[in-house]
C-alpha cells in the first residue's frame, strides 16, 4: 500500500530538500508545497520506472561523503600537477574499465562520479554496457588506476544498488 502512495521515497525526500533549498524560505507553506511536489512527481512518474533498482540509502550517503572528499583531494592534486609538473612528464591515458555493474542507474552514477572527480572524465560506455572509457590526466600505471577506481567506487556502488 505504501509503495503505491509513495513509489519512490528517496526521490520524494530529495525533491522536498531541493524545493526547500531553491525557495530559500523555511515556512510551513514552503514545506507543505515541497511535500506536495515531493509526493506528486514520483506518483505521476512511477509508470515510467517499471524496473527501478532497490537503493541502500545509508550506503548512498556514505558514498556521497566519499565522493565529496575525493573531489576536494583531487582538486589539490590536479592543481599541483598543473602548477608544478612539466608538460613532458605528464602521462595521460585512456582507461578501459570493465563494468560489473548491471543497472543503467548504477553505471550512470559511476560515470558521473568519475567525471566529477578532477583529473578524470568518462567518455563513453560500450554498446553492450560492459566497458567504460575514461580519460585520466596523469596515470603512470593505468592498470593500477583501473583497479583503484573499481575498488573505490564500483564496489561501493554494487552495495548501494544491490
Amino acid at each position: 500500500m505504501t509503495n503505491r502512495l509513495i513509489p519512490h521515497p528517496g526521490l520524494s525526500v530529495l525533491l522536498v530538500i531541493v524545493w526547500m533549498v531553491m525557495v530559500n524560505d523555511l515556512t510551513f507553506g514552503t514545506l507543505f508545497l515541497g511535500l506536495v511536489v515531493g509526493l506528486a512527481v514520483p506518483l505521476f512518474t512511477a509508470a515510467y520506472w517499471p524496473g527501478r533498482p532497490k537503493v541502500n540509502f545509508l550506503a548512498g550517503l556514505a558514498y556521497i561523503g566519499l565522493v565529496v572528499w575525493d573531489i576536494i583531494v583531487a582538486n589539490f592534486e590536479v592543481a599541483a600537477i598543473i602548477l608544478f609538473k612539466p608538460t613532458h612528464k605528464l602521462q595521460p591515458a585512456w582507461l578501459a574499465i570493465p563494468l560489473e555493474l548491471d543497472t543503467p542507474e548504477a553505471i550512470t552514477v559511476f560515470a558521473g562520479t568519475i567525471s566529477l572527480t578532477p583529473g578524470t572524465v568518462s567518455a563513453d560506455v560500450s554498446a553492450c554496457g560492459t566497458w567504460l572509457l575514461v580519460h585520466a590526466l596523469h596515470a603512470p600505471d593505468p592498470a593500477a588506476e583501473v583497479a583503484r577506481v573499481k575498488q573505490r567506487y564500483e564496489a561501493r556502488l554494487k552495495r548501494i544498488f544491490a
